[in-house]
């Protein structure tokens, strides 16, 4: 079935202005400005955007897709994030995650249900391990796991400077950096250590080491939930400087704690001089985000949700940044590091995930690998 979508504002991420764009088989067949380049082959379906603005489909590079918590009991496991969730974000690629509890969940589970969002149309893909040392696996070994099993790309969230963790060595981490690294050679992919940071004072003191006592690039470690304090976000920026890639979680709250709110993160990045591509979004879809007392009692809790990737889009637009400048960071950054290949942009021969935005920069409409999910804000 081919689609032709008509008089598109195209940001690939780059501003492409007006264009057209046929649509097949899963992919963009043809993009061009003008339609006599596009021959007289017939489409299926004809939908003209009269120029609303078209981008790629937004990957989340963080969530729990199994349902995160149980960090109070129980009671306190949340369900797995149905794929209605993530596509009425305007979500169409996922990487999912286990947490705190490894133990109740595990990689075996995680590698199900990244697969059952599949067979459902999304992008999807899962890390190996969670918070703990040893990392929980599939195989035995993290090696084998990316090597051998598709899905998996790397290992996460590993847990540094939170009570919760291990509270692993360098020993440790260079070890498991390591498997993970040689693993994405071997099996041509993303090969990175996806870390959690918590509120702990030793912020990212580790990887600072790690980087200075092996030879491991510095892209192979990415931390994750850096805007969670003002401290560790100016850490974070100088290992984006050094070539790691930092994550800012888009947390539902306008400001984390002693942090910042994901749009002001994104923003005050974007200003530092630090490498545009060296900066990501994440929803933590799913997963319980928790305030402790001093004791590790959990005090209340908020469930993260994928939307919140949108609402950071949209205030960042309202504030008056361009587009083109902060969709990197939602699309072609997080394709890049995970090395989804034809994924996060729009151009001829990729994936067609593709969103549309409203004159509000809300999602209108989302196309999954070239078939549509949402027309005009209803599901199909």
């Amino acid at each position: 079935m081919l689609t032709l979508i008509k008089n598109a504002h195209v940001f690939a991420p780059e501003d492409r202005g007006i264009v057209h764009l046929l649509v097949g088989a899963g992919r963009i067949l043809w993009m061009g400005a003008d339609l006599a380049e596009f021959g007289t082959m017939a489409a299926a379906s004809t939908v003209d955007l009269e120029g609303r603005r078209l981008i790629p489909g937004i990957i989340d590079g963080h969530a729990h897709v199994t349902g995160g918590g149980g960090e109070a009991g129980f009671a306190t496991r949340i369900p797995p994030v149905p794929i209605e969730r993530f596509i009425l974000a305007g979500v169409t690629g996922v990487v999912g995650v286990l947490g705190t509890d490894d133990t109740t969940r595990d990689t075996r589970s995680l590698v199900a249900q990244t697969l059952s969002l599949r067979e459902q149309g999304m992008g999807a893909w899962c890390h190996t391990g969670g918070y703990h040392v040893p990392p929980v696996t599939f195989t035995g070994s993290v090696r084998d796991d990316i090597v051998f099993i598709d899905p998996i790309i790397g290992v996460g969230e590993l847990a540094l400077s939170d009570h919760r963790s291990s509270q692993p060595t360098l020993e440790e981490l260079l070890r498991i950096a390591s498997d993970v690294y040689v693993a994405g050679m071997i099996g041509a992919k993303a090969g990175i250590v996806h870390l959690h940071m918590g509120d702990g004072a030793r912020g990212l003191d580790l990887v600072r080491r790690a980087l200075e006592t092996s030879e491991l690039p510095a892209r192979v470690f990415n931390p994750t939930h850096v805007n969670r304090r003002t401290s560790l976000f100016d850490e974070a920026l100088e290992l984006a400087r050094k070539g790691c890639t930092i994550d800012i979680t888009a947390y539902p709250d306008a400001e984390k704690g002693d942090g910042y709110g994901a749009a002001d993160a994104l923003q005050r990045y974007l200003g530092s001089g630090a490498p545009a591509a060296r900066v990501t979004l994440s929803s933590d879809g799913g997963g319980c985000l928790p305030n402790f007392d001093a004791e590790g009692v959990m005090l209340d809790w908020d469930v993260g949700n994928p939307a919140s990737l949108t609402d950071t889009l949209r205030t960042v637009l309202n504030d008056g940044v361009d587009l083109a400048e902060v969709l990197p960071a939602f699309t072609a950054n997080v394709a890049d590091l995970l090395r989804l290949r034809n994924r996060g942009r729009i151009a001829a021969g990729m994936i067609a995930d593709l969103v549309v935005l409203d004159a509000a920069h809300g999602v209108s409409d989302v196309m999954l690998a070239g078939k549509w999910r949402l027309r005009d804000g209803v599901m199909s």
